[in-house]
This record gives C-alpha cells, sequence and structure tokens, in this order.
C-alpha cells in the first residue's frame, strides 16, 4: 500500500466494527476494510459484546462473523436472571430447514472435490434438489412457486446470495458458506438417514390419499 492508500484507508474504531456485527454478517470478501479491522479488535469486541450477553462466532477460513446469544453458564438454574435476547431466533417452517440442510449437504460434496470454492446453483438446480422431498401436487406451476419462496426465505436469511445476470439467463445463486455455522458435521452425518425416514412418510401418505 502506497503512502497515499493508507491515509484514504477508513479507520475504525470499536463501535465502528460492533455495529455492522448487530446488524448481521460480516464477510471477509466484500468488506476486507472493516474485516482487517475486526481481526484486530477482536479481543476487545468479544470483551464489549460479552456484556450484552452475546458471543463472537468468526471463521477465519472461511471469512465470515456474526453475533449470537450467549449461552448463560446457569440457564437451567430458575434463580438465575435471564437476560432479553438481543439476537432474536427465527423459526423456520420445515420446507425452508429441509433447504437449509440440503444445501449444506451439497456444499460438503462440493468441498470433498476441491477446485473452486464458490458454490453456485442455478434456480433449476435448487427446485430440483428439495422437489422430490416435498408433497407431490397435480399443480406443478404452483410447486414451482412455493419452492420459489423458500429460495427467497434463504436469501433473506443470507444462505444463499441471487446472483446478477443478464435478462435471458436463468437465475443462479451462491452458497453462502455460513451455512456451515448452522447445520454442523454431526448433524449433517444424520442427514441421509432423516431424510430416508421422511421419505417413507411421504410415501405412506401418499398412499393413504390414493
Amino acid at each position: 500500500m502506497t503512502e497515499t492508500e493508507l491515509e484514504a484507508a477508513p479507520q475504525y474504531d470499536l463501535s465502528a466494527v460492533v455495529i455492522p456485527l448487530l446488524k448481521g454478517v460480516v464477510y471477509q470478501e466484500s468488506e476486507g476494510g472493516l474485516w482487517n479491522a475486526l481481526l484486530n479488535l477482536q479481543a476487545r469486541v468479544r470483551d464489549y459484546i460479552s456484556v450484552l450477553g452475546l458471543e463472537l462466532a468468526l471463521d477465519e477460513a472461511e471469512g465470515y462473523a456474526f453475533l449470537r446469544s450467549r449461552q448463560p453458564e446457569g440457564e437451567d438454574d430458575e434463580a438465575a436472571p435471564k437476560l432479553p435476547r438481543l439476537i432474536a431466533r427465527r423459526p423456520l417452517s420445515f420446507p425452508v430447514s429441509l433447504l437449509l440442510a440440503l444445501l449444506r449437504k451439497r456444499l460438503a460434496e462440493f468441498d470433498k472435490g476441491g477446485g473452486e470454492t464458490r458454490l453456485v446453483l442455478s434456480r433449476e438446480d435448487i427446485v430440483e434438489l428439495i422437489r422430490v422431498f416435498l408433497p407431490q401436487r397435480s399443480n406443478e406451476a404452483r410447486l414451482i412457486d412455493q419452492i420459489e419462496t423458500h429460495i427467497n426465505k434463504a436469501v433473506e436469511l443470507g444462505f444463499l446470495r441471487k446472483l446478477k445476470t443478464s435478462t435471458n439467463q436463468a437465475a443462479s445463486y451462491e452458497v453462502r458458506r455460513i451455512l456451515k455455522a448452522f447445520v454442523d458435521a454431526q448433524w449433517l452425518s444424520e442427514l441421509d438417514s432423516r431424510l430416508a425416514e421422511y421419505q417413507t412418510q411421504l410415501a405412506g401418505g401418499a398412499e393413504g390419499g390414493e
């Protein structure tokens, strides 16, 4: 960096680092200056947010950081004070939870292949990924619309990022690597058996409805 570039680089104090974290996820790829400041101020950030009942989840290898509610040591103790949550829990519908689990599995398979670091899927790829696990409907268009709603929810939650495409190109999405922090390896290892059970239930429901 030249002297001019150093002068032009934004300076981040503790507040300037914590406030973006309170708003959402900080990514290295899109917020390099803020990311470097976070690494430098990491110990102070952790001390500061602990007062708020929060903890910092930071993955340097994957390049993301976010805040989550800290598990109180005496949470099972009825006498322990209950702090209000700053980071709200977001209940997810079953189809959205299923979609995130399938995307996480696809990301794990993608990582095993090596090579590219960004997993990009088309809208059609994602539709085919989940449709086999959803109840069959006579109205195909309505089923696709419902899956589109689930995809949009995943985008809203920050687990998918819709990529810019030209007018004639089909929509495509990047699977954000922060998904690994929410669907851990142990849960993923049990996914196949859970999906098999769910498919059996679906098949039984379909036969019962005939």
